[in-house]
């Protein structure tokens, strides 16, 4: 599972980083992303564009928006077959722009926040399904949710799943709505390289969103 992450670079970094063509939102800087909030994202046509999309999916057939709440994450093993996300699979993948995110280890009495991120220490991007929703009042609501997939050896000691992060070499491909074959575009989600990534223990601060600065990160008993 992924319920919280951070994305505390600027939107010139997210540019470079991602050859962005075109942004469109004011997109801020956070420590403690949650669901329910707009999200930076990537999503490509014509251009590439950074915008902001809704944490939580609210599949366009949907009838009650408060399904998003359940809907902030998609297992990857199951994707082809939920009917929430087998079609948006092929022309409605993005990306969200990240720089760390948390998991919660249990070690039997209390549930530990950790902090996860990239040893090189740039932002990366997370494998994510978008759609809009319309309201009864024809407002349209743009919403994703995050993917996720069995952990690596670096994080299945904190928990079960992790986020698919898409290498850069695979960010082309995932993000091009012309390539829809599922055998070429499933493979990608597959854990990320466990030693290119690091953790440590954090403050239990993280627990409300309300909390957003950068003593969110900072490593517990420093």
């Amino acid at each position: 599972m992924c319920g919280r992450f951070t994305c505390s670079v600027t939107t010139d970094t997210i540019v470079d980083e991602f050859d962005i063509d075109e942004v469109k939102g004011n997109i801020q800087p956070s420590y403690n992303i949650a669901p329910g909030q707009n999200i930076a994202a990537i999503i490509e046509d014509k251009s590439r564009r950074l915008g902001l999309l809704k944490w939580g999916l609210i599949p366009g057939w949907a009838k009650d928006p408060k399904i998003g709440n359940r809907m902030i994450n998609a297992r990857a093993e199951t994707l082809p077959e939920k009917p929430s996300f087998k079609e948006l699979l092929p022309r409605k993948r993005c990306l969200i722009v990240a720089d760390g995110f948390f998991e919660w280890k249990s070690d039997g009495e209390q549930n530990r926040p950790m902090y996860v991120f990239m040893r090189n220490q740039r932002p990366f991007a997370f494998a994510a399904l978008w759609d809009i929703w319309t309201s009864p009042e024809g407002n349209k609501i743009p919403t994703c949710t995050i993917i996720t997939t069995k952990p690596n050896d670096t994080l299945k000691n904190i928990h079960n799943r992790m986020p698919v992060i898409l290498p850069k070499k695979h960010i082309g491909l995932w993000l091009d709505r012309r390539r829809q074959d599922k055998n070429e575009i499933l493979p990608l989600l597959k854990p990320y390289p466990g030693e290119e990534m690091d953790f440590y223990e954090v403050s239990k601060s993280v627990n409300s969103p309300e909390n957003d600065s950068a003593e969110i990160i900072k490593k517990l008993g420093k």
